[in-house]
Parts: C-alpha cells; sequence; structure tokens
C-alpha cells in the first residue's frame, strides 16, 4: 500500500490559480486547433503522434480523495499505480488527490487544483479494452463523482466514450467503459458491462 503523508498547506493566492488555468485553457484550444485544422500533417508525420487513444479520469477540483485507474488490453496487459506501463498503454500520471498537487517553485509552494489521471495508448491493438475506476482512499468521506472519456486521436481527434458515475466509499470500483478497438482503428461496441480488474493489493 502506497504511504501518504498529509500536510497543511499554505494558503496561495487565487490569482496563481486563474493563471495555471487560462495556460492550460490554452494549451488545450491549441492542440485541438492545431488537429483540426492540420490532419494532413499528422498523416505525413510531420508532427509525431505520441498517442493513438487518450483515456482521461476527471474528479472534481481541489477534490482531497485518491481515484485510481486501471485499464485492461486485449491481451490481459493491466495498466495501474503500480504497473504504469504495460504493452502499449502508460498511465502518464498517478494524482493522489491532496497528496501530490503542489510543488515548489523558487521556494513557493504551488497547489494545482485539477484532479486528472491520463492513460495514453501508444498504438492500434485490436480487440476489448476495459477501463476501471477506483476509490483509492478517502480523505473526507464522502463520495466522489468521476468523469471518463475515452478519444481516438489520430487523423483527428473524436471522443468514442463520454460518461459519469458516482463512487460511494473508500474500495468500490466500477467500469467506467468498456470498448473494442478495430483492425482499422475505429472504436465500437462501447458498454459499461462490469468487470473486476483491482487486484488485492
Amino acid at each position: 500500500m502506497r504511504r501518504r503523508h498529509v500536510r497543511r498547506e499554505a494558503e496561495v493566492d487565487p490569482f496563481y490559480d486563474m493563471l495555471f488555468n487560462m495556460l492550460i485553457a490554452f494549451v488545450f484550444c491549441f492542440i485541438v486547433a492545431l488537429l483540426a485544422m492540420n490532419p494532413k500533417a499528422l498523416k505525413a508525420g510531420d508532427i509525431p503522434s505520441k498517442a493513438e487513444y487518450l483515456i482521461t479520469v476527471d474528479w472534481p477540483d481541489r477534490n482531497p480523495n485518491d481515484i485510481d485507474t486501471w485499464v485492461q488490453d486485449p491481451a490481459g496487459n493491466l495498466v495501474w499505480f503500480r504497473q504504469r506501463e504495460a504493452g502499449l498503454m502508460y498511465l502518464d500520471r498517478d494524482d493522489r488527490g491532496d497528496a501530490n498537487a503542489s510543488t515548489l517553485v523558487d521556494g513557493r509552494r504551488i497547489v494545482s487544483p485539477f484532479r486528472q489521471e491520463v492513460v495514453t495508448v501508444r498504438g492500434i491493438v485490436p480487440g476489448e479494452f476495459t477501463v476501471n475506476v477506483q476509490y483509492y482512499q478517502s480523505r473526507d468521506g464522502q463520495p466522489v463523482e468521476v468523469t471518463v472519456s475515452v478519444t481516438k486521436v489520430n487523423p483527428r481527434a473524436e471522443i468514442a466514450f463520454h460518461g459519469k458515475l458516482t463512487l460511494a466509499r473508500a474500495g468500490d470500483e466500477a467500469t467506467a467503459a468498456r470498448f473494442t478497438i478495430l483492425p482499422d482503428g475505429r472504436i465500437a461496441n462501447v458498454n459499461t458491462l462490469p468487470k473486476k480488474l483491482v487486484r488485492m493489493l
């Protein structure tokens, strides 16, 4: 089990939060505009792509609780916080809520309000993928609403799934999405039929 240290965070000027939010919004808009306006460059390889599919798991900003993402590919490979690379899947960040939401810059602690984990699939792997979410640890004892999206990135961004579910208490696991990648890269057979992935730790 991961060890956690809870610290009392110093108050942060709201200006920095607003500035950070604006920067994230600008970067996101730039990437979407690039994908929408120049798909030929992606096909020609002029702009190197780092993912074929993105799986994003979000929960409310500033939520103190730890939500974990588990993704299984058609070969049975499983990516999660203790196995951050498996097959062609990569867990880009293990967001632990309040536990890792800050960093020091020039001696000043900057706190990120965002709660998000992202799994990238860096190739076309035909077969069924399963995306589960787990309420790993609670710091306030409250239910957490989780939003899950599956996006096909190339040759242009296409959202294949977007859904919400609520995890009531620590230890809860739920299947957010199951989908099939076809040999041509398209996504089909999207559903939410339950399938357990969480291993006993």
